[in-house]
């Protein structure tokens, strides 16, 4: 079984590293980090907010993918501009690979109506890329690289829309528009390339008032990307009297997810997910699931917000 899971993290490294630049990373919570899929969120609470999220991905197989990512945005001037920072931090393969993203996103708002808003948002930041091949090397010989990735940096430029109301709203981005490489091949030696490519994002949701003090938001996000099917995530959520959340959620051909939610104070939320894979992964049994956890902090009441419904 042991060699089992060490053929299993090395598939992986090596498909990670000609593949991790290509995939922005997928939430599940991405409705509690919005920041990481569309720029253009950034102030649209209305208030600043803190959000600090992790996932372990297969969780019981040794050296699976791990993701650390906080984000801080807040509305100035009127409300008219947002501005944002996020860090995005990926692991996988016991230290094989490590890559840290970090971006500046700026949103312009132009309210046609106190309730109905359109801001234009962009992104400006890069990538550190970190790769171990000797460690890579212990368990697959085959593999002839000479040396290993220090800190290679990419830079990033990103953009998206975001129209929403006090009850839906509708976003599209881009959150990776250049193409960068991250291995080249040289004179002496073919290697393989992995280039970033561009990802495109369509997202929307609606918030239902129901009876008994319950509220329901059906959610989507679409991810289109070339070379790749297109991949869409379905969910249910239910926020009870404000404070307990509720979510079930599908990833089409890839996971179940449940989720649930508890608001601490007026300014703390906190949020766990488990995801459970559909693919002939998720039945082998040194893969107990994924799992991610979330913390979300509003530095003012939102409840000062008029005409602000903010289950988005």
């Amino acid at each position: 079984m042991k060699k089992l899971i060490l053929k299993c993290i090395c598939l992986m490294v090596l498909t990670a590293l000609e593949l991790n630049s290509q995939q922005e990373t997928h939430y599940t919570q991405y409705v509690y980090n919005t920041l990481s899929v569309n720029p253009a969120y950034a102030g649209s609470r209305g208030v600043a907010s803190l959000t600090g999220l992790y996932r372990s991905q297969w969780v019981g197989l040794e050296g699976a993918p791990e993701t650390s990512s906080f984000n801080i945005h807040s509305p100035i001037k009127n409300n008219r501009v947002g501005l944002g920072f996020s860090v995005i931090n990926d692991r996988l393969g016991e230290g094989v690979t490590d890559r840290t993203d970090f971006d500046l996103a700026f949103s312009y708002t132009i309210p046609f109506s106190e309730i109905n808003k359109l801001a234009f948002g962009l992104k400006v930041g890069g990538q550190l890329l970190n790769v171990d091949f000797v460690k890579l090397r212990q368990f697959v010989q085959e593999v002839k690289l000479e040396s290993n990735v220090d800190n290679r940096f990419s830079p990033n430029i990103g953009a998206g829309v975001y129209y929403h109301t006090n009850k839906w709203y509708l976003g599209f981005s881009v959150p990776n528009i250049l193409r960068s490489k991250n291995f080249e091949n040289d004179a002496t030696q073919v290697n393989f390339i992995a280039e970033n490519r561009v990802n495109y994002f369509l997202m929307a949701g609606y918030v239902f008032d129901i009876k008994n003090n319950w509220l329901f938001k059906p959610t989507l996000l679409a991810r289109a990307l070339a070379g790749v099917p297109l991949q869409m995530d379905l969910a249910a959520n239910f926020l009870y009297k404000q404070m307990f959340l509720l979510g079930l959620s599908y990833r089409f051909d890839a996971s179940l997810s449940g989720s649930f939610g508890f608001q601490l104070t007026k300014h703390l939320l906190m949020g766990f997910t488990y995801d459970r894979e559909v693919t002939e992964l998720g039945r082998t049994e040194f893969n107990n699931g994924s799992f991610e956890v979330f913390l979300r902090y509003e530095l003012f009441n939102l409840a000062k917000n008029k005409g602000v419904n903010r289950f988005f």
